[in-house]
């Protein structure tokens, strides 16, 4: 009996912001469990990817680039079985990812979604908030800048105006949250789910989780941040996930940052098996 072939795509660099390394060796080491399992891996670069005139039934991938996402899209239409889904990855960036976590009542920072040459004065006045994160609304975060904190409304508007300075057509506001940031990582269908401190560890894209500072370890329920965090992937329809939340004082948390497959880098060698699991799984339930 041959081997079922899986089509991997990994990641393109630019879209790896100061984690080039951590996506690779995710990538790496997923595809490597995956022929552990007996399946055949064929590894494409997005612009291979795209270039190619793959048809194959099963893919997993890392993909951000927009051409990636539409080819992804057309294969998932005919029926491919894609991992995670390119319409999950879609609904990852800033301004969908926002308004569905919203809508399905996923606890959430208060947020607006403004064009980035309106004046928001209106808009900010009514979230009565101490400070803001403003985060372009069209995409993943690529550099530093696509992601900015506000002290006051002033700051904010001229924020946003250097956002449509460079072209970012819509920024989603977030008001700041006061409380422990805690990063976590999961996988559905499967039981691995890791949570951490990352300004404990130096973990950081960016360098701005020195915002919220040293932990205070206040105490959560880490079942229920999986519960929601299993229920954020499944409305956004992606099965590798990762992402932020701010712990509160009293045990309260709300997801602020929900990504597709990210890094997983101080869980990885946990993390790959279970990703290869997850994959798995939904090529044998297409087989049945």
């Amino acid at each position: 009996m041959s081997k079922i072939r899986l089509t991997g795509v990994k990641r393109q660099t630019k879209y790896s912001p100061n984690h080039i390394g951590n996506d690779g060796t995710i990538y790496n080491m997923t595809a490597q469990s995956l022929r552990e399992m007996g399946y055949e891996v064929q590894d494409y670069t997005e612009s291979e990817f795209v270039l190619s005139d793959i048809k194959d039934d099963y893919i997993f991938n890392m993909a951000r680039d927009k051409s990636t996402i539409k080819w992804l899209k057309q294969l998932e239409d005919k029926g491919s079985v894609v991992v995670n889904s390119a319409y999950g990855i879609e609904n990852c960036t800033r301004g969908k990812m926002t308004e569905i976590l919203i809508e399905n009542k996923i606890p959430h920072p208060e947020s607006i979604i403004v064009d980035s040459n309106e004046d928001p004065t209106e808009k900010l006045e009514a979230m009565n908030a101490n400070a803001y994160w403003l985060k372009r609304g069209d995409f993943h975060a690529i550099h530093r800048e696509d992601v900015a904190f506000a002290r006051s409304i002033t700051e904010a508007k001229e924020i946003l105006k250097e956002f449509a300075f460079r072209g970012i057509p819509n920024a989603v506001i977030n008001e700041h949250l006061v409380g422990d940031l805690v990063k976590f990582y999961g996988v559905a269908d499967t039981d691995f789910f890791f949570h951490f401190y990352p300004f404990d560890i130096s973990h950081s894209k960016f360098g701005l989780e020195e915002i919220n500072g040293a932990a205070n370890m206040y105490p959560f329920s880490v079942a229920a941040l999986k519960e929601a965090c299993d229920k954020a992937g499944e409305v956004l329809n992606v099965k590798i996930y990762g992402g932020d939340c701010v712990v509160a004082k009293d045990g309260s948390f709300k997801i602020i940052d929900f990504n597709d497959w990210p890094s997983f880098a101080p869980c990885r060698e946990q993390a790959a098996p279970k990703i290869a699991e997850c994959i798995h799984k939904q090529v044998q339930k297409n087989l049945k």
